[in-house]
């Protein structure tokens, strides 16, 4: 279920993300941006929310509800790229700028 809410909202697999980034073994939601952790939890609350209404039951109706959840953060994410012009899904990793920071002693 993870995976089709994630492709539906980013477009990409979870797997894809993960490369996007330069993971290996890491867990992808420690090195996501803000955004990317905002639209991840709308798609799943979105996708919780659905699936409660309609009472769905078994995966086929629960891939349904992560689908629609997913879309509802796909609508928000593909507006707020329209009007700032930056991609909220990219390779850019969080942790990895923090480090840097501490690095150079901001």
């Amino acid at each position: 279920m993870t995976n089709v809410i994630h492709k539906e909202w980013s477009d990409v697999t979870v797997k894809e993300h993960k490369e996007l980034k330069g993971l290996k073994t890491q867990n992808l939601r420690d090195h996501m941006s803000e955004a990317e952790l905002i639209f991840t939890a709308l798609a799943e609350m979105s996708t919780r929310q659905i699936a409660e209404t309609v009472k769905a039951k078994g995966m086929d109706e629960n891939k349904i509800a992560g689908k629609k959840g997913g879309g509802v953060a796909k609508k928000a994410r593909v507006d707020l790229e329209l009007k700032t012009g930056m991609r909220v899904v990219s390779g850019s990793n969080y942790l990895n700028k923090l480090e840097n920071k501490k690095l150079i002693g901001n």
